[in-house]
């Protein structure tokens, strides 16, 4: 176990190692010279993660070992593009990492009792959903921005609800599907035979409801994507039927379009989305300026890359406004894939993209050991919204999909989503936790009745 818990944590060396030549070369590019401030920054992230590893370990020992340094990981690649942004930025951004620490410590201990306690708040964990979605549109503390209603402000904070409502959704979905699968499963009185009863079909209805909401209250395509997409993933992993994603597109599908007509600004961004190098898109709200900026930058960085620090954010002279006139706008959040592209090639990308492969692929693999139906459908759907986010924000900034304001995980700027990915760690280390540990107590229960029994016990058998 002592062995085990050392090999852990010096699995956390490679993410500071990476802060600290992150931090040399941004310093280097910057300046034309090296600074001991690097050690400084490689240090003092280390000792956060220390503390993360220190917490989990005590108070989850058979939690996975893989998923706090591979987040370390993420971490630095934010902390590192941020302070080469704005070094207020990587302040704030280590600040916001603290706070991230804190929640997930107090979700750890508040829950490790018996996360499932959890099952029985989903009425009020969907209705909590509801209202955050909804928060962005309320007067008073609406904070719109290109047409979208993504954060709402309260004061000198703002933050973005739907990092919450995520897993709000989530859990709800967990819940009420380890309790109804059986009779989701069935074939029932429904149309053409094949549907269960309407009552039974809640959740997608009820997803799908929320998902459209979403397109014409705030307009948000991305989350709109990812919740939908959570929903139809849990949908599938717990009954096994294909109807039930095949019937979800086909609503989503009519819905977005009928949306389409009513909503210019989701108008403009399928439309930049399509063309992003039409002159006559650049300038309307939710245009093709930033993806356009967002292409190029991409394109400059190679297969190796302009190096860290390397890249040209801004031009030296001012707009008309006075206003910095940014090359790459919104590098801090938004965009902070195609400026990570940009400084560190292809090749860098990639690797950043595997990293969030393997976190995903933890996620899942934490989901097969479980043993209830809620934990395997919690497990699922924290690794499925992950990834969908991750892929909602590459995939607009690429041109996959159209762009929208969701935050890459854990590198991005932003306070709201590092606490809430935090809380979605501390859940997955919860579930993994106990199926670990039930894992070994079962073979320890039969090991022991196997000695009870004596050498001629397999003969008994």
């Amino acid at each position: 176990m002592i062995f085990r818990r050392i090999r852990d944590l010096a699995l956390l060396l490679p993410a500071s190692l990476l802060v600290a030549i992150g931090f040399a070369s941004v310093f280097a590019n910057d300046g034309g010279q090296l600074s001991d401030l690097s050690l400084l920054y490689g240090a003092g992230f280390l000792g956060l993660c220390i503390v993360a590893h220190t917490i989990a370990t005590v108070a989850l020992p058979d939690a996975d070992p893989y998923l706090l340094p591979l987040i370390a990981v993420l971490a630095c690649f934010g902390l590192v593009e941020l302070y080469r942004i704005d070094e207020d930025l990587a302040r704030q951004q280590g600040t916001w990492f603290i706070i991230g620490i804190v929640a997930f410590t107090a979700t750890i201990y508040l829950l490790k009792k018996d996360y499932r306690v959890l099952k029985e708040y989903r009425n009020l964990l969907a209705l909590a959903g509801v209202i955050l979605l909804l928060a962005p549109r309320l007067p008073g503390i609406s904070n719109p921005e290109n047409g979208a209603y993504l954060s709402v402000a309260i004061g000198p904070l703002a933050f973005q609800p739907t990092e919450v409502a995520k897993l709000c959704l989530v859990l709800y979905l967990a819940s009420y599907l380890a309790d109804n699968r059986q009779l989701l499963v069935q074939e029932a009185r429904g149309p053409f035979g094949i549907f269960p009863p309407l009552k039974y079909l809640l959740p997608l209805l009820a997803v799908w409801g929320a998902t459209m909401m979403m397109l014409f209250f705030i307009q948000d395509i991305g989350s709109a994507i990812m919740y939908f997409g959570v929903g139809l993933a849990m949908l599938y992993l717990a009954t096994g039927r294909l109807l039930y994603p095949i019937a979800g597109l086909s609503l989503f599908a009519v819905g977005a379009r009928m949306l389409y007509e009513l909503r210019p600004t989701i108008q403009n961004r399928v439309d930049a989305w399509q063309d992003p190098f039409d002159p006559d898109t650049y300038e309307r709200v939710g245009g093709s300026f930033q993806l356009a900026q967002s292409l190029f930058s991409q394109a400059d960085g190679g297969f190796l890359g302009q190096g860290l620090g390397g890249s040209i954010l801004q031009l030296s002279e001012k707009t008309a406004d006075g206003q910095l006139n940014l090359i790459l706008p919104a590098a801090k959040n938004d965009f902070i894939y195609a400026l990570i592209t940009n400084e560190v090639g292809l090749i860098g990308a990639v690797g950043l993209l595997l990293v969030y492969l393997l976190i995903v692929w933890r996620g899942f693999k934490v989901a097969l050991v479980a043993h209830d139906s809620f934990s395997k459908l919690l497990a699922a759907g924290l690794a499925t919204v992950f990834a969908l986010q991750v892929f909602v924000i590459v995939g607009g900034v690429t041109k996959v999909i159209p762009l929208t304001g969701v935050t890459l995980p854990f590198v991005s700027a932003g306070g709201s989503s590092i606490v809430a990915n935090f809380v979605l760690l501390a859940l997955l280390l919860l579930v993994s936790d106990r199926a670990r540990r039930d894992t070994r107590e079962d073979l320890e229960r039969a090991k022991s009745q196997q000695n009870a029994w004596g050498p001629g016990a397999e003969a008994w058998r």
